[in-house]
């Protein structure tokens, strides 16, 4: 059974609660707040023989099979490996399912995650299931960065946002999630992860907050030129390249934001604060802009699984960085 999160429950109300369905849901929002589980909640229901009031029974054969992983009128549609893309021969082994008689009398349901991993053949052979899908059909699409899709295959679903929880709500279900950690690791994690829970108790798996500390560390040593680009670049190998990117973006915003306001309140998590007011201080405007679009279009290229040279790309972000300093 999918979990309920409690952020959740005034839209679970309102799908649930629906007398008639549409036949596609874009189920969109950051990542890390739940959306998998809501759909795969949603799934159950709609495939259930005796829903009981909103919720799937639990019970009914249909509930059996789809617990058991052997559903006839189940379809998961995601990527064959991590990060990587969504085929179009992988859609069009959906499409002929949508086609197909439900087994079991009832509705065939689809989930497709994520959506954005369909490349654009992908997506354009999808498009005929989701204007006319046969039969009763009903797709739930789950996508995390819902600007990466064709706006044609938005158009064809009711585009419905996922709350982000608020801090005082992320917060509680942390200290319950993870009772074994302080108050001020909940509020870190929630940080890094931009106010999503489930993103939060992932990064506290992955050992992040050790991660960030490591890496802050790394780029202090590179400014007091204790440490080489290159040597900086292998010693963060467990370090994914999205929150690596992730954290320089924000903190070449954060210069700039400084540079702008001179806002001492503005300057981020406290680990980094005297090293963005430093950088920002010495380093010329146009050169940190420059630095900022470089950052942009390489997280681009990490966010869109670009065949990238990591070990290449870091040293070249940290050539950049040590050279922040300094005259423009």
């Amino acid at each position: 059974m999918a979990e309920a999160y409690p952020w959740q429950d005034s839209l679970w109300q309102q799908l649930a609660g629906r007398s008639q369905h549409a036949h596609a849901y874009l189920l969109h929002g950051p990542a890390g707040i739940g959306k998998r589980a809501l759909a795969e909640r949603l799934m159950a229901r709609l495939l259930c023989q005796q829903p009981d009031g909103l919720n799937a029974c639990g019970q009914c054969k249909s509930c059996h099979l789809l617990a058991a992983g052997t559903h006839p009128d189940n379809y998961i549609l995601e990527p064959e490996e991590a990060d990587k893309a969504i085929k179009v021969d992988q859609v069009r082994d959906l499409v002929s399912f949508v086609v197909q008689t439900a087994q079991l009398a009832g509705r065939k349901v689809v989930l497709v995650e994520p959506t954005e991993s369909m490349n654009v053949n992908a997506a354009n052979a999808l498009l005929k299931s989701l204007e006319e899908p046969s039969g009763n059909t009903v797709l739930l699409l789950i996508s995390h960065q819902p600007s990466r899709l064709l706006p044609t295959v938005k158009s064809r679903c009711v585009q419905q946002a996922c709350p982000l929880p608020s801090e005082a709500m992320s917060l509680a279900w942390l200290a319950q999630a993870l009772p074994g950690c302080s108050t001020e690791e909940h509020n870190e994690l929630l940080f890094l992860a931009a106010g999503s829970p489930l993103a939060a108790l992932k990064m506290h798996e992955q050992g992040v907050i050790a991660q960030r500390a490591q890496v802050v560390e790394g780029v202090k040593k590179l400014l007091k030129q204790q440490i080489a680009p290159s040597q900086l670049a292998e010693s963060w190998n467990a370090v994914s390249l999205q929150l690596l990117f992730d954290w320089f973006c924000q903190w070449s915003q954060l210069m700039l934001r400084y540079q702008l306001t001179r806002d001492e309140d503005g300057l981020g998590q406290a680990d980094m604060r005297k090293v963005v007011q430093y950088l920002a201080d010495k380093t010329p405007q146009p050169k940190v802009l420059n630095m900022q679009d470089w950052l942009l279009a390489q997280r681009q290229k990490v966010l869109g699984k670009a065949n990238l040279n990591r070990v290449l790309l870091l040293e070249a972000l940290l050539v950049q960085w040590a050279s922040l300093p300094g005259p423009g």
